[in-house]
């Protein structure tokens, strides 16, 4: 994940209280561009005892920018889910986390270079 180890989910299961329940590409975050932007990446940790998450992430309120034309990429989001309900968490934060918590955090996409090949109109 973005400015974080690529730590695999066996060692983060075998060191802390916790399950991985999603490690994937976040399809489509990725800028539009003669090269497009990289996709970002979901991560979502399920606690199994209690635990307090530190995260220390940018890229939530501003998009990653493209260049020479190329579209911004998708902003990232951190996310708590408890109990059913899914709340929004800031880009740094502290939290307390209860087992059955899960903490979902979504990597911001890469900007596109250049500019998107053009579309021909059907006719």
């Amino acid at each position: 994940m973005t400015n974080t180890l690529n730590t695999p989910v066996e060692a983060l299961e075998a060191a802390y209280p916790v399950r991985v329940t999603r490690y994937s590409l976040r399809t489509g975050s990725g800028g539009a561009g003669r090269n497009p932007g990289g996709d970002g990446l979901v991560r979502e940790i399920e606690c199994l005892a209690p635990l307090r998450a530190t995260l220390l992430t940018d890229r939530r309120r501003e998009r990653p920018y493209g260049l020479a034309g190329g579209s911004p990429g998708q902003p990232g989001r951190n996310e708590l889910i408890r109990a059913g309900q899914t709340r929004a968490l800031a880009g740094k934060v502290s939290v307390t986390l209860n087992p059955g918590d899960r903490l979902r955090v979504c990597t911001p996409g890469g900007g596109g270079w250049g500019p998107p090949p053009r579309q021909r109109r059907k006719r």
